[in-house]
């Protein structure tokens, strides 16, 4: 019995993704357009369409209204549990812009569930080949802070493949067991412009996780910006059973 051979929408797909793959595309390239494509493989402009769309729900490249089709090269992260984002740090770098302190921070202390309105802050950029993505200002509870205080990754300048919480975690009680995440869009303010390299007030992604140890006590604060121009943060939900 022969093989019915794939949809020529599969088939192109498939092509570009191994072009892609190759290095015919570098990160950040224009594809050809789907008139291009079009004429190159004698393929209905439906047909290429739906290749298109196929790389961009994957990943693989993204769309710019008037300009094109382009190749990924934003930083991709796909979250699905805790350990998921305690391993943030296998694969960017963080560069401490801020080191650890003693603040005021009522709105921090107040998330945290403080008694009183200190807290302990550092800020860092992260990079992924180099190239910044985002800024994160964590804020923790005195408590939680102290053991890590004099650490060398927490010191402005310090560069370093860790993440806070897995820094601060072999110190508590309790492990990490839950992390309340809100998404909203923000703002770059002078200081988060800077690290990026982007114009003050230039949109950015808003990601907002309190972690709770296993007690539900709140230990850390973690407030990030991320540009959408080389973040992409995708999260798989399952169905409970």
């Amino acid at each position: 019995m022969s093989v019915k051979p794939p949809p020529a929408y599969q088939a192109l797909r498939q092509r570009l993704r191994d072009e892609i793959a190759s290095g015919a595309y570098r990160d950040g390239a224009r594809l050809p357009t789907e008139s291009e494509l079009v004429e190159r493989f004698g393929l209905s402009r439906q047909t290429v369409r739906r290749a298109f769309q196929d790389l961009v729900s994957e990943g693989a490249v993204y769309r710019v209204p008037g300009r094109g089709t382009f190749v990924n090269e934003r930083y991709l992260r796909q979250l699905g549990s805790i350990e998921d984002l305690m391993s943030l740090s296998d694969d960017t770098t963080m560069e401490v812009t801020s080191g650890l302190r003693r603040q005021v921070d009522v709105e921090a202390a107040s998330r945290l569930r403080l008694d009183d309105d200190v807290v302990f802050a550092v800020s860092f950029r992260r990079l992924h080949e180099g190239v910044p993505f985002g800024v994160t200002r964590v804020s923790l509870p005195e408590a939680v802070a102290r053991p890590v205080l004099d650490a060398a990754e927490t010191q402005t300048g310090a560069v370093s493949t860790t993440t806070i919480i897995g820094l601060i975690e072999p110190h508590l009680a309790e492990p990490i067991a839950e992390a309340a995440q809100s998404i909203t869009v923000g703002a770059a303010d002078p200081e988060v412009a800077e690290a990026v390299g982007c114009a003050t007030g230039h949109p950015m992604l808003r990601v907002d996780r309190l972690y709770s140890d296993s007690s539900g006590a709140p230990v850390e604060l973690a407030v990030s910006h991320f540009l959408p121009e080389q973040y992409t943060y995708r999260v798989t939900l399952r169905r409970s059973r």
